[in-house]
Parts: structure tokens; C-alpha cells; sequence
């Protein structure tokens, strides 16, 4: 099975950085759930008997600041193990991503999609009233899909040789 997804990469190498992209998105996911828990707990450990409750739910709803602080700090600890394994890991044209430019990029890029992950989560959980867990992993879902398109089109992309048209061969 193994030498088959292994043959299926090689033939169709996007595939393989895409599954890359989703596998190192997942850590990042993992670290920026963690995150806005300990965040959650941090502001409002009376909702939660223990740490372990932040995940499956508290006494009450935690409030909007909570909510947007641990989006926002997860978000962006989460953004340095992205960029780190992305650079290192997913994608095979490294493009202009090791240098300061390319690192700015990803934030901006990165920024762009914290803006949609926390409006998602302003309307969905604090205007309507879903699950912030739920909104969470809609959101996630949604911003991956715009993580990998936007950096593959602008960040780790395959440089074209600059042509010099006036010297004579």
C-alpha cells in the first residue's frame, strides 16, 4: 500500500505536496486548537472543571474576548510551525520563501486568512450562536483551502530566468 501512494506521488508530484500541505496543516491546526484552549482556560477557568473541558464544552459559553484572543494567538503560533514546515517539508519549488520577502508574504497571505478565520468565528459563534468548536473546524477548513492556493500562486513558485535580451550569444 505503502509503495502504491508512494508511485501515485512520484507520478503526480502535486499530489504528494498537497497531502504534505494537509499533513503539516494538521500540526499547525493541532498547535493552534491547543493553544486557544489554554487560552480559553486562561481567561475563564470557573467555565471549566479542568483543561481537558475546554474541548468538550464548559458551564457556560466563553466570552467574545477569549474566544478572539485564543483565535488570534493560536493563529499565529501556529503560523510560525506552518512556515517552518512548509519551507522545509511541503512544497518542492521553494520559490522566494526563505527570504525576508518570502517570509512577509506568508504573514500578509497568512493575515488575509486569520481575517476570514475570525470573521467566521465573529459571526458564526458570537452572531448566531454555533458551537465556537464547530465554527472552529468550518473555518479551518475553509482557510486551508485558501492557505495552499494563495501561497502556491504567490510564495512557492517556480522562478522563470530573467532573459537578458541585450547581450549577444
Amino acid at each position: 500500500m505503502i509503495k502504491k501512494i508512494k508511485t501515485l506521488f512520484i507520478k503526480y508530484p502535486v499530489l504528494g505536496e498537497i497531502f504534505r500541505f494537509c499533513v503539516v496543516g494538521g500540526i499547525a491546526t493541532v498547535v493552534d486548537f491547543f493553544v486557544m484552549g489554554v487560552v480559553l482556560y486562561f481567561f475563564e477557568p470557573s467555565l471549566y472543571p479542568n483543561f481537558f473541558h475546554v474541548f468538550i464544552g464548559g458551564k457556560a459559553e466563553s466570552s467574545l474576548t477569549a474566544n478572539m484572543v485564543g483565535t488570534g494567538l493560536g493563529f499565529l503560533i501556529g503560523l510560525l510551525v506552518n512556515y517552518v514546515l512548509s519551507v522545509w517539508f511541503v512544497f518542492i519549488c521553494k520559490g522566494n520563501s526563505k527570504t525576508a520577502l518570502g517570509f512577509l508574504e506568508f504573514a500578509l497571505l497568512s493575515a488575509v486568512g486569520l481575517g476570514l478565520h475570525e470573521l467566521g468565528m465573529y459571526v458564526l459563534n458570537s452572531l448566531c450562536g454555533m458551537n465556537e468548536w464547530i465554527v472552529k473546524i468550518l473555518m479551518t477548513a475553509i482557510v486551508l483551502v485558501y492557505n495552499y492556493v494563495s501561497r502556491k500562486l504567490f510564495i512557492f513558485k517556480e522562478r522563470k530566468p530573467i532573459e537578458n535580451k541585450g547581450e549577444s550569444e
